[in-house]
């Protein structure tokens, strides 16, 4: 069975209840979906899953330091293991114009340089509001209701393209 795998940091919740979210988003269209905080992941639940979904709370612009010492780590495995595989990213920070994108594009980036398909946060993405952008699911502060169903959402996105593997 195809499997999605989220691994998320998370200081204050924020960002475990948006990974949660979007795994519930996931097995609605019928796919497994594995939730991990960072430090219980490791190289071979990435080399397992089909989709990896990575989720950090924006630090000054850029993911977590948990967060990128275990992509770090993930040089053991570089370049070929994760070729082609889906990946999707997510970010909770703290206000509009404290780095959310640039947080999303930093796990962004470690994804591509592993050769992995992105795929976006696009359906539903609201402008100005606690989960916008095309690059990956943001909340800003506590994720709301509103925030959670485009989460899970965003889950139902990732599941798709992981169906099409498959």
């Amino acid at each position: 069975m195809p499997k999605v795998l989220i691994v998320y940091d998370s200081r204050t919740g924020n960002t475990e209840k948006m990974a949660v979210a979007i795994s519930e988003g996931v097995k609605d269209v019928g796919i497994d979906a594995d939730v991990k905080y960072v430090e219980n992941a490791n190289l071979d639940d990435l080399v397992a899953a089909d989709a990896i979904v990575l989720g950090s709370p924006t630090y000054f612009g850029n993911m977590s330091a948990k967060m990128k010492a275990f992509i770090d780590g993930t040089v053991k495995i570089y370049p070929h293991k994760l070729e082609n595989k889906i990946g999707s990213a997510f970010t909770a920070s703290g206000g509009v114009t404290d780095g959310s994108e640039t947080a999303l594009f930093s796990l962004i980036q470690a994804m591509l340089m592993h050769r992995m398909v992105i795929v976006g946060y696009q359906t539903g993405a609201h402008v100005v509001g606690r989960h916008a952008g095309s690059y990956g699911a943001v909340s800003i502060g506590k994720p709301d209701d509103d925030c959670l169903a485009g989460c899970r959402g965003f889950g139902k996105r990732i599941a798709a393209f992981v169906q099409r593997l498959h």
